[in-house]
């Protein structure tokens, strides 16, 4: 077992499923206590479940991040048994299918409040206890749709071209308060999600689908949820002590190599 994150608390944001819910399993098997927010009751206990019974340290807390008062509410539940938090990691989110036209005002209010305000909800309420505590570090998980144009994403495309844009002005404000801000921005990667999206878009078609959807990454695949937490457990380690500000693909060559 890794103790990179030895006696550091993390928040993990969305961390019921998927890469969420990697990146608290590899967290917790590296030291950390964990704070697993989600809205997702079931999930997030069943994941704290299984962290604690793999000799992990992890603790289920309700939370809408949409919800400003529900965020701060969270946080401060998480603080009652601790003196800091150290990290942060930014994963909950929704996503959207759809073109500008096929986009409706709900659709862009909804994908806004989640992916944009609640990263800055829960990230608000989390900054002034690391400036306290002496530093911390966040991480932000965007996508590649940040950076490059995928057909019919037009409001998810918004949203993480936002976050990416709010990791930059985060670390560059507090730089000077030890605390880092980082970005990950993944190409498809193989989830609940995927399988949900599948099943409910392209019944009877789904391998068929999902072979086109993996193709789309020049490595000929999707990533996988492990893949993103072994990246994002470096980035929020002290061996990555000299990184802030910097946004990383994990893309399968999606960026480089199309």
């Amino acid at each position: 077992m890794s103790e990179l994150l030895k006696n550091k608390v993390s928040i993990v944001t969305g961390g019921g499923s998927g890469i969420g819910k990697s990146i608290a399993s590899i967290f917790a098997a590296s030291g950390s206590k964990i704070y697993l927010f989600d809205i997702n009751e079931d999930q997030g206990t069943s994941t704290c479940d299984e962290i604690n019974k793999s000799g992990g340290n992890a603790e289920f807390i309700y939370c809408n991040i949409a919800d400003p008062v529900n965020v701060k509410k969270a946080v401060e539940k998480a603080l009652e048994n601790e003196s800091r938090i150290d990290i942060l990691v930014n994963n909950a989110g929704i996503s959207h299918v759809g073109n500008i036209e096929q986009t409706t005002t709900e659709d862009m209010d909804k994908l806004f409040n989640v992916n944009v305000k609640g990263m800055f909800h829960v990230t608000k309420e989390i900054i002034p206890q690391m400036v306290k505590s002496g530093g911390g570090v966040i991480l932000n998980l965007a996508s590649i749709v940040a950076k490059v144009g995928i057909a019919e994403r037009f409001a998810y495309t918004m949203t993480k071209g936002a976050v990416l844009s709010m990791t930059l002005s985060i670390a560059k404000d507090y730089i000077d308060k030890n605390i880092r801000c980082n970005c990950i921005c993944p190409a498809r990667v193989h989830t609940p999600f995927v399988d949900d999206y599948l099943a409910k878009n392209y019944s009877g078609r789904e391998e068929e689908v999902f072979e086109n959807l993996s193709k789309f990454q020049p490595i000929g695949r999707m990533g996988k949820p492990d893949e993103i937490a072994k990246f994002a457990l470096f980035l929020c380690s002290d061996d990555s002590s000299f990184i802030t500000g910097a946004t990383y693909d994990i893309d399968g060559g999606v960026m480089n190599l199309r």
